[in-house]
Order: C-alpha cells, then sequence, then structure tokens
C-alpha cells in the first residue's frame, strides 16, 4: 500500500478513535452498531505508520471503559488483570493489519491476502481475548482448555463478522475516495492540457 502522508496518518487516526468510542461496548454507544474496536486496530495497522499509534488507540479504548466503569455506572466485571489479555489481541490484528498493508494492490486479487489477514488476525484475537477472560478473570473456578475452545467457538463467528462487517465498509469507502481523488486529478490534468 502507499503511505499515507502523515497528516493523512493523524485524520484516519482521529476517525478510527471516534469510531471506536461511538461503538465501544453499550458503554456510550451513539450508534446502534457491533464494536468496530477490532476493526479499528486492524485499520490502524493498515493505514498508520508509527508503532506510537497502537498504543495511543490502545489508551483510547482504556480511556473509554474507565470512564464507563468509574463515571457512566457501568459494571467492571471486564476490568480484571484479564483486561491486560486486550494487548496482544489488539495486537495481532494490528500485526494482521500491517501484513496485509505489505500486500495491498489496487486489484481484485487483494481480496486473498485481505481475508486472510482479517480470518487469522481475528481468530487470533479472539483466542487472546476470550483466552485472558477465561483463564485470567478469576470468573471461572476450573479453567480447561476444552472451556477455552468452547468459548472461542461462541464467540469467533460474532468477531469475524463484525470484523468483516467494518472492514467491508472501509473497503467501500476506500475505494469510493481512491475513484473520487483519481477523478478529480484527471479532471485537473484534462483542463491544464487545454
Amino acid at each position: 500500500m502507499t503511505p499515507l502522508a502523515p497528516r493523512q496518518q493523524l485524520l484516519l487516526g482521529l476517525i478510527l478513535a471516534a469510531l471506536m468510542a461511538a461503538t465501544r461496548g453499550q458503554h456510550f454507544a451513539v450508534l446502534s452498531l457491533p464494536d468496530a474496536s477490532l476493526a479499528v486496530f486492524f485499520l490502524a495497522g493498515v493505514w498508520l505508520r508509527p508503532a506510537w499509534a497502537f498504543a495511543a488507540l490502545f489508551a483510547v479504548s482504556t480511556l473509554i471503559d474507565a470512564v464507563a466503569v468509574g463515571w457512566a455506572g457501568v459494571g467492571a466485571a471486564c476490568i480484571t488483570p484479564a483486561y491486560a489479555m486486550l494487548v496482544p489481541a489488539y495486537g495481532a490484528l494490528w500485526a494482521a493489519g500491517r501484513w496485509y498493508a505489505g500486500r495491498h494492490v489496487h486489484a481484485w486479487s487483494t481480496l486473498a491476502p485481505l481475508v486472510l489477514a482479517a480470518v487469522l488476525g481475528g481468530t487470533v484475537s479472539e483466542v487472546f481475548s476470550t483466552g485472558g477472560y477465561y483463564f485470567f478473570s478469576g470468573t471461572f473456578p476450573a479453567p480447561s482448555l476444552e472451556g477455552l475452545f468452547a468459548g472461542v467457538a461462541k464467540y469467533l463467528p460474532a468477531t469475524l463478522t463484525h470484523l468483516a462487517f467494518y472492514l467491508g465498509l472501509a473497503s467501500l469507502a476506500w475505494l469510493a475516495l481512491t475513484l473520487g481523488l483519481s477523478a478529480i486529478r484527471g479532471a485537473r490534468t484534462r483542463v491544464a492540457a487545454q
């Protein structure tokens, strides 16, 4: 993928943070849409070059949860030692996005690596997220690998569906933006040539 200018990356980072804030859990969700956090980290891996962007987005997600628990009265059931497992969970999606960015081309053939990155990144993320909560939250008296597999099997379909939904929207928006900018450049070239 062609690297974006720093200002474009900053704008996309702010848009991704706003999308996460608008949809994260049901804390303050302004939109009745599934949580976009996983897609946000994947897309950040694709579009945002500085490594600090990952830390900044993780800080935003943590701040949203902290405000929800401390200020909005949302239950703190998910704020346990297992919360730390969200770092590798989101990191898996960031890494999958980075991997895909290196393979992106403006052709239909880019769909195969996109799907591969999304499915593998989403699956690894779910294993860390569900596994972290299952093993480290203190909620389950006798965690086992069988219980982990059952939890992943229960939540993975929704995880991949929500990820596909947001990545599909982002792909359509990116395509529209790319085609629109290309048309504008073409019109300017024609006018300049006259």
